[in-house]
């Protein structure tokens, strides 16, 4: 698809329309860089999205049992030398 940048007070824009940002899953905020000479606009995710899917999925594993505090084995009782 093929567009024109246009004037936007001192900066410049293109408009993008529904039908790709919808594809993109961009709501409000979006991140921009350059790659290899190319503008890139991501979607700015939620910091922890997904985390209570991954979680649910580590407990159905099991994978979720204390691992603290760290039980050590008698050879590695004594001192630490730091």
């Amino acid at each position: 698809m093929r567009t024109t940048v246009r004037k936007v007070g001192n900066s410049r824009g293109v408009l993008i329309p529904a039908a790709l940002l919808a594809e993109c899953q961009i709501q409000d905020a979006v991140e921009l860089t350059v790659e290899a000479g190319r503008l890139v606009i991501a979607p700015v995710r939620a910091t922890r999205a997904g985390w209570a899917a991954a979680a649910a999925e580590i407990a159905a594993r099991g994978e979720d049992e204390e691992v603290w505090p760290v039980t050590f084995p008698e050879e590695d009782s004594g001192e630490w030398e730091w």
